[in-house]
């Protein structure tokens, strides 16, 4: 660093000490000697002055821009958050000292600024926007707080009109229009300071979901203030109803007569000034549950998952006196329900043209949009006719059904009841077959149009229900299943099997394909007629358990019932009959039709949402309730079983009969020279002792094949021609027993009379006894290609490929040296 020195023109210069080092380094950059601070460098120090001043003043310049700026948030924001005031002061000194050390720390203010920018000022924007937030909310509350006072306000003058006229002695129909009509304008002004405070909240929910308690708030006095307003109205609706007339007089003797004219509808017959206060009142409740039901959605959180709700207040209002009036006469007609049925299809039937013509346009001004008159006169009806019979009818049978001495006849009520609302179901459902088109009605009954909506609600009367239709189906088919014709089969329809025959031939469509006997069919028929009976039921859960606990449990016991059919029919070989054959293939036959038509219910779209219904209701996860196996999984596993299973006796007792009664032809050590028999129809002759197997195998598969189905009996006859194969190579040709040239072809002839037995079921039967036929092809070969054979065998040339090349491809090497070892060329 220079020397400090005084310059010439006398200005006392501070002293070094008094300077920090960054000063003293500027001063060193800008004037290395004394004579930089002469009049002759004046210039220089003037060009530098001027450049601090500017930096200076353009620092001044930011920094009171800056301070202006954040004086005006300062001014405007303060009293709004104590934590942003202090954060601006804060801000505000850093800004102060940075003004007090700009000339002399320049560095330091660059950096200072840059703190600014980098830290201070997002904190900044961070309380902004939580000003902003409180700022939102305050003003949501105060529109909130304005709009509920409204509604408060119009409902205070509603119940304060009605107030007044309490203490009135008897109101004429005139001044009841005229109250109710002075009244209506506050309802509009209630029902328009409702709907714009549930616009409000649908638009906090979307964007503001956390503003719980403002939410809680308004429901809170909006529910309190419905609680008031929505009686209010009913039952300025009902007085309203009440003086036109509604309902009109129902003549009990008429009814039990069965000579109910038809009745006249007030809705119809009503005049112009009444007709415009009906439609006032009737488009009021209904924007009244319109917007309960949207706050119910915004509530629940239920707007894309629960079921339509077909029902409106305004026509439960026409059913409500209605219900008042005929629970008298069901009282009387509790052992005559069709009674209860036919009124109710009556009323309904009568109204629903003019509810339909006057009440529909009402509702399409009220915009509510899939809603139908028909439909909710119907759903009201109905629900009205429900009611009365879960209160006083079914409760009672249920309590009765728990009583061994009153069992029966409460099954044989509670059937009656079960045909009785199936026949009215449907009756009410064709009352409104153009609506179920036009606002996608599905084949079955929708919850809410159907009686059957009780069992959904109580389960243990499903139970029971169910129970009741189990035993009575069980009971039928005991009945049917004593009487031996109905284990019979129809064997004039496919006993003939082409040996050219198609794949066609082997699709089983009918019973009369399946030789089924008519048992089967009975069984299927009242399975399915309980399964119809549960189509019924609005909901797929329910519909879905009801099956199980008949139809399903049904078949098991049509299971046992083959079972025991085939009771006693335990096969020996000794003793195998005709009778006891025909028996399991009858039963193999049932138990085939019987899979193939629970394969076809399966694969029907009702059964596999029920699959799904019931997957997604057991399985927690998703993953888990993907599984769509077929409805009656179990009920087909278990028919397959059995049918393997009795196919797969018969096979066995039919290769052990064969065993025994070849015993002797088996143990033969020399094949030739022995007794032999000329059979008819063949140009050849057949061993003796081999002749009752061939004949009783014979005839056992005729027996077969005129009984089982064409598709069991040709996998039966296959197993069959593989067994015998087998035994024969085994016990024969593996053995020590040496063949003559008159014993092979002695032992030909005998596998030839074996393959014409099975002539009829294929063009060439050798194919099926591959064994057999090899060996055969092995004990006709000649000198030469033995002696060709033998030089394969000690040579290290591929044996297998030689045998296949000469045609024999089902018996080993080994086996084959083994065969020709015992033949008449003993090599």
């Amino acid at each position: 660093m220079a020397e400090p020195c005084n310059p010439s023109d006398g200005t006392v210069l501070p002293n070094h000490m008094e300077l920090s080092s960054s000063q003293l380094g500027f001063l060193d950059d800008h004037f290395s000697t004394c004579n930089d601070l002469s009049s002759s460098s004046s210039t220089m120090a003037s060009d530098l002055a001027a450049m601090l001043n500017q930096i200076c003043a353009e620092l001044d310049s930011d920094l009171q821009s800056l301070q202006r700026n954040l004086t005006k948030l300062t001014v405007s924001w303060i009293y709004r958050s104590f934590a942003a005031k202090t954060a601006l002061h804060k801000l505000n000194l850093n800004l102060h000292n940075l003004t007090i050390h700009t000339t002399s720390q320049y560095g330091i203010g660059l950096k200072k600024t840059q703190k600014i920018l980098g830290e201070d000022l997002p904190r900044l924007m961070k309380e902004m926007l939580q000003i902003e937030n409180i700022r939102n909310y305050a003003e949501t509350t105060l529109k909130v707080e304005a709009l509920v006072g409204d509604l408060e306000d119009a409902v205070f003058s509603v119940m304060k009109r009605q107030n007044r006229n309490i203490f009135s002695a008897i109101l004429s129909n005139s001044s009841i229009s005229t109250d109710l009509g002075a009244r209506q304008e506050k309802l509009l002004q209630a029902l328009k300071a409702m709907n714009d405070i549930e616009e409000v909240l649908v638009t906090v929910v979307k964007i503001h979901p956390d503003w719980l308690c403002l939410m809680k708030s308004v429901d809170t006095r909006v529910d309190k203030t419905l609680a008031v307003l929505r009686p209010q109205v009913l039952a300025d609706h009902r007085a309203l109803l009440a003086s036109l007339g509604w309902p009109p007089k129902i003549l009990a003797s008429k009814i039990e007569s069965g000579k109910i004219q038809d009745l006249p509808n007030p809705l119809v017959l009503m005049q112009a000034d009444k007709s415009k206060t009906y439609s006032e009142s009737f488009l009021a409740l209904c924007a009244l549950q319109h917007l309960q039901s949207r706050r119910d959605e915004r509530q629940l959180n239920i707007l894309r998952h629960k079921e339509r709700d077909i029902g409106l207040w305004a026509i439960d209002e026409l059913v409500s006196p209605i219900a008042s009036r005929t629970e008298y006469h069901f009282s009387k007609w509790l052992d005559q329900p069709e009674l209860m049925f036919a009124l109710v299809y009556k009323i309904t039937r009568d109204f629903i043209l003019g509810v339909d013509d006057v009440l529909q346009p009402l509702i399409d001004r009220a915009r509510l949009v899939s809603y139908s008159a028909k439909e909710a006169w119907v759903h009201g009806m109905i629900q009205m006719l429900s009611g009365f019979l879960e209160k006083r009818v079914f409760s009672v049978l249920a309590e009765r059904y728990k009583e061994n001495q009153a069992r029966q006849e409460v099954i044989s009520s509670w059937l009656h009841l079960i045909d009785l609302i199936i026949k009215f179901d449907k009756q009410m459902q064709s009352l409104m077959v153009t609506e179920a088109q036009l606002f996608g009605g599905s084949e079955g009954f929708s919850r809410g149009i159907s009686v059957f909506s009780i069992f959904c609600d109580r389960p243990d009367w499903l139970k029971i229900w169910a129970k009741i239709e189990l035993k009575d189906a069980c009971k039928k088919l005991k009945v049917e299943s004593k009487d031996k014709r109905a284990w019979l089969v129809d064997n004039r329809h496919g006993t003939e099997l082409h040996i050219a025959g198609t794949i066609e031939e082997f699709l089983l469509y009918s019973r009369e394909d399946h030789k089924a006997p008519l048992i089967a069919e009975s069984a299927l028929k009242i399975a399915w007629e309980m399964i119809e009976r549960s189509q019924t039921l609005p909901t797929i859960l329910p519909r879905s358990q009801f099956i199980r606990l008949t139809s399903a449990r049904f078949l098991w016991y049509f299971f046992d019932v083959l079972l025991w059919h085939c009771k006693g029919t335990e096969f020996h070989s000794d003793v195998l009959d005709d009778d006891s054959l025909t028996r399991v293939c009858i039963s193999v036959n049932a138990a085939r039709y019987c899979e193939s038509k629970l394969q076809e219910w399966s694969d029907d779209v009702s059964f596999l949402e029920m699959r799904i219904t019931e997957n997604v209701s057991n399985c927690p996860t998703e993953d888990d309730a993907s599984d769509n196996r077929c409805f009656f999984e179990e009920e087909i596993k278990i028919l397959s079983e059995l049918e393997t299973s009795w196919l797969m006796e018969i096979i066995t007792d039919l290769l052990q009969q064969f065993e025994t009664l070849s015993w002797e032809y088996v143990q033969i050590n020399e094949h030739g020279g022995r007794e032999q028999r000329e059979v008819e129809a063949v140009n050849f002759t057949i061993s003796v002792e081999f002749v009752e197997a061939l004949d009783t195998i014979r005839s056992h598969l005729n027996v077969i094949r005129t009984s089982l189905n064409p598709k069991d009996f040709s996998d039966l006859w296959r197993s069959v021609a593989n067994g015998l194969d087998h035994f024969i190579f085994r016990s024969i040709l593996m053995s020590d027993n040496r063949f003559s040239d008159q014993g092979i072809n002695q032992f030909g002839a005998d596998m030839q009379a074996l393959f014409v037995i099975f002539q009829p079921f294929c063009a060439r039967p050798e194919a099926f006894f591959p064994c057999i036929r090899d060996s055969l092809k092995l004990l006709k070969m000649d000198k030469e290609d033995v002696r060709h054979l033998k030089v394969i065998l000690l040579g290290d040339e591929d044996r297998m490929n030689y045998l296949r090349c000469s045609g024999i491809s089902h018996v080993s090497f080994d086996q084959a040296w083994r065969i020709l070892r015992n033949s008449k060329f003993k090599i």
